[in-house]
C-alpha cells in the first residue's frame, strides 16, 4: 500500500510559516510514536482506546443503514430498534472506563488526539491550551489509560 503525502503549510510555534509532508493515513499517534515522542506503552493504550471508540460505534455515522432492523415479530422493517452487539456493549464499556480512568481534565485531550484522529497542535488550539502542554496532558491520560488496560 502506497503512502498518501500531500503538502500542508503550518504555523511553528515561533509564528513561520513551513511546509511539511504529511501522510495522511497516518494517526496522530502513530505520527507521534514514530518520532520518539511516545513510550510503545503509550502508543499501544492509545490504539486500543481508539479500537474500542470504532468497535463501539461512537463515532459519527459516514453512509445510511440501509437495511431494516428486525421487529418485535422478528420481521424486518421500518421503525425498529437496533439490538448492539455484545462487542460493542463491551467495547464501550472498557472505553469509557478508560475515559473515567483519564479524568476530565485529561480526557479531552485524549479523546481529540486517538479517537477523532486531531494533531496535537489542533487539539491545543481547540481547547484553547497554550503550545506545547497538549504533549503532556496526552502522556498522562494515555499513562492512566495504559494502566486501565493493563498495558505492560
Amino acid at each position: 500500500m502506497r503512502a498518501q503525502v500531500v503538502e500542508q503549510s503550518i504555523e511553528d510555534p515561533s509564528g513561520r510559516r513551513q511546509t511539511v509532508s504529511v501522510n495522511i493515513g497516518e494517526s496522530p499517534l502513530a505520527w507521534l510514536h514514530a518520532r520518539g515522542h511516545l513510550s510503545q506503552r503509550h502508543y499501544v493504550a492509545g490504539d486500543r482506546l481508539r479500537a474500542d471508540w470504532e468497535k463501539a460505534g461512537l463515532g459519527a455515522r459516514v453512509t445510511m443503514r440501509w437495511d431494516a432492523a428486525p421487529t418485535q415479530s422478528g420481521r424486518r422493517g421500518p421503525g425498529a430498534a437496533v439490538d448492539p452487539t455484545h462487542a460493542q456493549l463491551t467495547a464501550r464499556e472498557r472505553f469509557d472506563g478508560a475515559i473515567r480512568m483519564a479524568g476530565p481534565g485529561l480526557a479531552d485531550i485524549l479523546w481529540r488526539v486517538a479517537c477523532a484522529g486531531e494533531g496535537l497542535v489542533a487539539a491545543e488550539r481547540a481547547l484553547g491550551w497554550p503550545t506545547r502542554a497538549g504533549k503532556l496532558v496526552l502522556t498522562l491520560a494515555l499513562d492512566r489509560v495504559a494502566t486501565w488496560y493493563r498495558v505492560p
